[in-house]
């Protein structure tokens, strides 16, 4: 009776000890939590606004952000106090960051790692110049976990375009999911001096490609218009670049421009995939270097391009579409009118412009308090990025 008495004291005393030891443990990682993040707040500069690249730093669009300030001071943003960092560490924990960014191309994998920490003035971002036709969304759900999207859509947050419309005053004007181009009707005819330049083109179809098999199938597309070209009407499509028996080296981007200024009627400004707003620099081959593009994608054009400037070869069949190269090639009057809205517009890539480089644009919104200070989450992301049910 005596021993049962010594052994459950024992039981007592080290289950009293082992609950004391625990209590201390549990307060001296609290406390040193605590430290870590009051040294990971201190380290912060005041005024400056962090950046982490929670997913791999090498991939679009990430790969040309620049880490620390060098994105924003090399590209002469309006803003410069933007820090980006690819390591979490670097701040002590990922709940340092004002932002926690996510590229799109990343996400679908099944091993994918999200952070376990989270504050509510945190901005999660999704971000992508790709379009969900080649990284379906379709293994995890994101509703309500992003906060800001990055991306080409016109609705986005922080839009990542590929285009920027101006109007002959220098003002940006689009594009925009609501346009109000000037009417065809209403813009003046174009002079003759321009349209003395075009009679002076000889080929018919221009397309620079390099990736072969596309989402959007429009490699078919093209050999059935150049089978159609060639047999009913003697012209072709001339394909540059590894999918095509034509050379024009990306080293000699401005003699390849030139070529197709002089040469060609239209430009196949064909997309790799059908995605609502899905318009990249494609079309600016064609509005840039003086042919008509002839477009193949998932997008609204009219967000995009007035009226009577370009043919939507989706809106046709091959031989519809074969044909009205042909006849607009033997009108040259009919064919000038297609560019009445240079006197009205001009397209540019908005890499080159500092006020709508998308980089820039992200630390703009970042010093945009009232925008900063929204609360704002994406409940139904899978409407947003046409979320797919299978891959």
């Amino acid at each position: 009776m005596q021993k049962m008495r010594k052994f459950t004291s024992k039981i007592i005393i080290f289950a009293l000890f082992s609950f004391i030891f625990i209590t201390m443990f549990k307060k001296y990682m609290s406390s040193r939590s605590a430290l870590l993040k009051s040294k990971q707040f201190n380290a912060k500069k005041p005024g400056m606004k962090y950046i982490l690249q929670w997913t791999n730093h090498e991939n679009i669009p990430f790969a040309h952000m620049g880490l620390g300030q060098t994105g924003f001071i090399g590209r002469e943003c309006e803003y410069t106090n933007c820090y980006v960092s690819a390591d979490a560490s670097e701040l002590g924990s990922v709940t340092a960051y004002d932002v926690v960014m996510f590229a799109g191309p990343e996400l679908i994998y099944d091993d994918l790692s999200l952070p376990k920490e989270r504050l509510p003035y945190q901005k999660y971002v999704f971000g992508s110049t790709e379009s969900p036709g080649n990284y379906p969304l379709c293994i995890h759900n994101f509703n309500s976990y992003f906060n800001w999207t990055w991306t080409y859509k016109l609705d986005s947050d922080v839009r990542w375009g590929y285009i920027v419309v101006k109007d002959a005053k220098g003002n940006i004007v689009g594009p925009n999911k609501n346009m109000h181009w000037i009417p065809w009707k209403d813009m003046d005819p174009v002079d003759e001096t321009y349209k003395l330049y075009l009679r002076g083109k000889r080929k018919a179809v221009a397309w620079f490609v390099s990736n072969c098999r596309s989402r959007s199938r429009r490699e078919d597309y093209v050999i059935h218009l150049r089978e159609e070209l060639q047999e009913n009407y003697s012209l072709d499509v001339d394909v540059y670049g590894e999918c095509g028996s034509n050379v024009c080296p990306r080293d000699k981007e401005k003699e390849c421009a030139a070529m197709l200024s002089k040469d060609y009627y239209f430009y196949l400004s064909f997309e790799n995939s059908f995605s609502e707003d899905y318009v990249t620099e494609k079309l600016l081959h064609a509005l840039q270097n003086d042919a008509v593009p002839i477009v193949y994608g998932g997008a609204n054009y009219s967000r995009f391009l007035p009226d009577r400037s370009y043919l939507n070869a989706r809106d046709m069949g091959v031989p519809q579409l074969a044909e009205l190269i042909y006849s607009l090639i033997q009108e040259p009057s009919a064919y000038a009118e297609f560019f009445r809205w240079r006197k009205y517009y001009s397209y540019h890539r908005t890499t080159k412009l500092k006020e709508t480089n998308e980089y820039c644009k992200m630390c703009e919104a970042l010093n945009n308090e009232e925008l900063v200070k929204n609360h704002s989450t994406i409940f139904s992301f899978s409407e947003f990025w046409e979320v797919y049910e299978t891959c």
